[in-house]
């Protein structure tokens, strides 16, 4: 039987534990269009993916680290080396949601050939069971080349971050009928060439839907519509550990808020001598 590991949480070491495999395949992800909505979000580090897998479909180990886990401007400057990093430890961390891991910029797009080998290479060292890439039409013959050769492709259309300095800025896409029409192109070349789902971000609501009726992958919605056949959000953008707060996202909770209480409080107590009290030190017996 296949295995995966499991992360002892007692110790937070690697302890692994012949599990059976139970991860959603990308043919099980795919017959979902037009069903249960999927539920996605971005995992970068073993004890997160730990924390979402059990409520998640898919994980995605986004280029979002670049600026969530390394503070970096933009997606840009993220490498191979870090994606497949944080993509492997994703991967231990989780036991049932697919993995999904973004190929990161300048690693798939001067050939179709250099995009197989960095795919290749990122699905070997992590274990992931897919790639996502970003671009419409002009990928499509990319899209095309890896499904053929056995990698699972996610596309990423609309708002495209690594196209940053292209676009000028991360405002919402498709407010011209021009670029509407570009878009849903985008959508209809990137499903033909074989993706077996599609990110839609940033883009005007009627778009979003009119894609997700069109083709006949999953659309998966950032800033898109509820309408789409599942939604994605940076795992650290819902959990509200960033001040800045997007219009596309929801905040579930106030975890940097309350991170930085509890440090707060730990400090107090530190100053204070308080802690360590009696119950965290060891004391000779007898």
């Amino acid at each position: 039987m296949s295995t995966t590991y499991t992360i002892d949480t007692a110790t937070s070491r690697a302890n692994p534990t012949p599990a059976p495999r139970k991860r959603l395949t990308v043919p099980a992800i795919r017959a979902r269009k037009g069903g249960e909505p999927l539920v996605m979000l971005t995992a970068y580090t073993v004890r997160t993916a730990q924390l979402l897998d059990p409520h998640c479909d898919m994980l995605l180990v986004g280029d979002s680290l670049g600026q969530v886990i390394y503070g970096l401007p933009s997606t840009v400057p993220v490498t191979l080396e870090m994606m497949a990093a944080h993509g492997a430890a994703v991967v231990r961390g989780s036991l049932q949601a697919l993995v999904v891991i973004d190929m990161p910029f300048g690693s798939y797009e001067a050939s179709p050939e250099k995009a197989f080998e960095s795919a290749a290479w990122l699905l070997k060292q992590t274990g992931a069971a897919a790639v996502k890439l970003e671009g419409g039409e002009a990928m499509a013959a990319t899209v095309r080349f890896l499904s053929e050769r056995g990698i699972p492709v996610m596309g990423h259309i609309g708002l495209t971050p690594q196209a940053v300095n292209v676009l000028g800025g991360y405002g919402a896409r498709g407010r011209s009928a021009a670029e509407a029409e570009k878009i849903a192109a985008d959508a209809r070349a990137i499903a033909a060439a074989g993706a077996f789902a599609i990110v839609a971000e940033g883009v005007m609501e009627p778009i979003a839907v009119a894609i997700t009726r069109e083709v006949a992958c999953p659309v998966i919605g950032i800033g898109a519509s509820a309408e789409c056949d599942g939604q994605v959000l940076v795992a650290e953008d819902m959990l509200g550990m960033f001040e800045r707060v997007p219009r596309f996202v929801k905040r579930y909770d106030d975890l940097g808020g309350r991170i930085s209480d509890a440090a707060a409080r730990y400090a107090a107590e530190v100053r204070a001598r308080v802690f360590p009290g009696a119950e965290q030190v060891y004391v000779p017996k007898g």
